[in-house]
């Protein structure tokens, strides 16, 4: 059940009085159709913005809330339609009233992100908005899409403490039964999202693996006839690839493709060591991969680049990829999927650290590619507005932009991150 925080008589009485005084908004959809939409399909979309969401993603949103173990209803309203968190309580207190308990959360245009519930306290409602906040990725239907497994870990937890209240009332039996299901749950979806991951990782690791052996075979080296240190590179590179090969059939944890990561790295400076030692070339340095595409090999020099919406650093790059950035050319990207949409690899969530960090070494991904990485999923969301502020308590005040205890949410905690 639900934290409640008002006996059921003193919440209807104070949300009868929040329905006969809530004011009038010219600039907000009436509360009846949006109610009656949340009844139907627990989603709606103010029709000025409907076209900003595909039915694909509007699907996501209903299959989300139908899915969910906690009642979940989606609000999705124009920018500008509140000025201020008090004026959108006022609105969504008589909505909240006539659909039911229940969490409700959704975005006021790219500015406001928000987690109401007529019967969750402040705290649980700040670690749900935190929780999907995170999950999201800086996308707002994935945000929103997190909302039920945030919703349903958080009553898990609620379940969970109040253990010992049940044991002092003499129900820790039917307690610990329900805190149990709960916990279940939020298991076997943690272990499916797992699961998911290692999926995506593991195609992704697979494809590299298939790219190296084929640009070994095509070096057509007859071991015979060349010199020792040509035997020695070409030796090493195809042990490097026998090795991540084996690597990746064993591998259960998305973490253990690191190994896979840094046994190709390995074999692929050394196909290119006994690729130029074959042409009479010089042997090049041994430098990090391409950090555009970890396929090209080993990189030529550091360039300076930033991902949209990030801070501008230096990443290695191959020939091709430097020339790209240095004539203002977008580089040859390494893309993944995830969730079905193709991605840049380091813009693909933290699933896929383990990935470039068996390429760039730890230090790079606690230094530069670390910051690269968040950069990349975080750069568009901290430009200011109703999400302008950095991640922490959702207190009330202002939409428009001052302080988040009693002022603007532009300016606060969880106002700050623009979608």
């Amino acid at each position: 059940m639900l934290r409640r925080l008002v006996t059921p008589a003193l919440l209807t009485a104070g949300l009868t009085v929040v329905m006969a005084a809530a004011p009038a908004y010219a600039d907000a959809p009436g509360g009846t159709e949006v109610a009656g939409d949340l009844r139907d399909d627990h989603v709606f979309i103010e029709e000025s913005i409907s076209d900003v969401f595909p039915q694909a993603e509007q699907d996501v949103l209903v299959q989300s809330a139908a899915d969910s173990e906690v009642p979940v209803y989606y609000v999705l309203l124009p920018e500008g339609t509140f000025s201020s968190e008090s004026a959108l309580d006022s609105y969504l207190d008589p909505i909240m009233a006539d659909v039911g308990d229940g969490v409700y959360a959704g975005f006021v245009g790219s500015e406001g992100y928000f987690v109401k519930s007529p019967d969750l306290d402040p705290s649980a409602l700040r670690e749900i908005q935190s929780d999907a906040f995170a999950q999201g990725g800086g996308n707002q239907i994935d945000t929103l899409a997190a909302v039920p497994e945030a919703a349903e870990a958080e009553q898990s937890a609620d379940a969970a403490s109040g253990v010992f209240g049940a044991v002092l009332l003499g129900v820790l039996v039917l307690a610990l039964a329900g805190g149990g299901l709960f916990l279940y749950s939020s298991k076997k979806k943690r272990e499916a999202q797992k699961a998911k991951e290692l999926a995506e990782i593991k195609q992704m690791a697979t494809e590299d693996v298939v790219r190296l052996g084929e640009d070994i075979a095509r070096l057509e080296i007859d071991v015979a006839k060349v010199d020792d240190p040509t035997r020695a590179d070409y030796t090493h590179a195809m042990d490097s690839y026998d090795r991540a090969k084996a690597t990746l059939d064993s591998i259960r944890e998305p973490e253990q493709v690191q190994q896979v990561t840094n046994a190709l790295e390995d074999g692929r400076y050394y196909m290119v060591a006994t690729r130029a030692r074959m042409s009479g070339e010089p042997v090049p340095e041994r430098r990090k991969p391409c950090f555009f595409n970890p396929q090209h090999g080993p990189s030529q020099q550091d360039v300076m680049w930033s991902p949209p919406g990030g801070t501008q650093r230096a990443v290695p790059a191959c020939p091709v990829c430097s020339q790209a950035v240095l004539s203002g050319h977008d580089p040859d990207v390494r893309l993944v999927e995830v969730d079905g949409r193709r991605r840049p690899y380091y813009d693909a969530g933290p699933a896929y650290a383990p990935y470039a960090g068996g390429y760039y070494g730890m230090d790079m991904m606690t230094g530069m590619f670390a910051g690269m990485m968040m950069g990349s999923m975080m750069g568009s969301m901290m430009g200011g507005g109703m999400m302008g502020m950095g991640m922490g308590d959702p207190g009330a005040g202002d939409l428009g932009g001052g302080d988040v205890g009693g002022g603007d949410f532009g300016g606060g905690d969880f106002g700050g991150f623009d979608f």
